[in-house]
């Protein structure tokens, strides 16, 4: 099968359904194998997968919960699977998923729920195609003048705050606390930057 990638670039990649243990075309579990090398399987070009979606000739095909698929249509499935992965860990990363919390199970798979349905609904509405623009919708914002009152802008300020930079900054003086020895309490002396060792 041809595998067509958004850079323009295509790949050509052979699937079969593989035999293993209770794997099989005829099973309610299958074992796929996709690859761009069958001599040589490459690691990170094979994909070894299991199934729940029948073989469209399998005796069981009529009565699965599952629609039947062919080999072309669970590799181009499972090529979602990156996209999927990338797409929640952006969402955890923005919505804060990636922080440690502390948090019942069904807090988290509460919260996991509104945040995919948060960020599913962002992602459509930043792919929906604009609409067009209906003139004759009333202004949602018409200009009626300020909602709180008249604005009043300050008066410009006549004198600065600060003629310059002081000529020799220190550090504040701390308040007093008690001397360890329980006599007077004492004090921090500070000295102007030019005067330390």
């Amino acid at each position: 099968m041809e595998c067509h990638f958004r850079d323009g670039h295509t790949e050509t990649w052979r699937a079969a359904d593989a035999r293993l243990g209770g794997y099989g075309p005829d099973s309610p579990c299958r074992l796929i194998v996709a690859t761009t090398d069958p001599a040589g399987l490459p690691e990170k070009a094979t994909w070894y997968l299991a199934t729940n979606l029948p073989h469209p000739d399998a005796p069981h095909a009529a009565t699965s919960p599952h629609p039947p698929a062919d080999l072309a249509e669970i590799v181009r499935l499972y090529g979602l699977r990156p996209w999927i992965e990338q797409s929640y860990k952006q969402v955890k990363d923005e919505l804060g998923w990636a922080d440690f919390q502390v948090r019942t199970d069904r807090a988290i798979r509460r919260h996991q729920t509104l945040v995919n349905c948060a960020f599913s609904f962002c992602w459509d509405q930043w792919f929906a195609p604009p609409g067009p623009l209906d003139a004759t919708a009333p202004d949602p914002c018409p200009n009626e003048g300020t909602e709180r009152g008249p604005s009043h802008t300050p008066p410009a300020p006549t004198a600065l705050l600060a003629q310059g930079l002081t000529r020799h900054p220190v550090l504040a003086h701390p308040p007093p606390s008690p001397s360890p020895d329980g006599g007077e309490p004492g004090r921090t002396q500070t000295h102007p930057p030019s005067s330390r060792p």
